[in-house]
């Protein structure tokens, strides 16, 4: 004895949408950004003062970290070792980044070297990069005819 199913156009999209959330639910859900191979993620915020950038570099020493600023350009580069395996190890996952790795950014304004700070702590990098005086933002007072205007603040 057959069923006769009445035909569903909403039954078939919903069956297609659910087909193409599997495929890239599988294909997809283990792609990994390209950075994490050997470039270093970072966070950089910004106020009227400075910028701060902070970058996780777990594992390593400050002695691994280094850190340059040249021509406006921020370089943090750091290099973790490779263990030596025995050679009856077998490695059965290895998701650690291991090597050098790198990371470069221009930043936007003039940043004032002298009084740039970096701390490293519990595997967290923070870097203030303070903006030159000629980089903030300055109030402009309007004059008329020869005399300013009361100011507004």
């Amino acid at each position: 004895m057959s069923t006769v199913v009445r035909w569903n156009p909403l039954r078939e999209l919903v069956a297609a949408q659910r087909a193409m959330d599997r495929m890239y639910q599988t294909n997809w859900r283990d792609a990994r950004p390209e950075w994490t191979g050997r470039q270093l993620p970072l966070d950089i915020q910004e106020d009227n003062d400075a910028y701060t950038v902070v970058a996780d570099v777990p594992g390593l020493g400050a002695d691994q970290i280094e850190v340059n600023l040249h021509d406006g350009v921020l370089t943090i580069t750091a290099e973790s070792e490779r263990e030596e395996l025995d050679e009856n190890t077998r490695v059965l996952a290895q998701e650690r980044v291991l090597g050098k790795f790198s990371r470069s950014i221009k930043l936007p304004r003039e940043v004032d070297v002298n009084f740039v700070e970096a701390e490293y702590r519990d595997g967290t990098l923070t870097l203030t990069l303070p903006k030159s005086p000629e980089a903030k933002p300055r109030h402009i007072e309007i004059k008329t005819n020869g005399k300013a205007l009361p100011s507004s603040k």
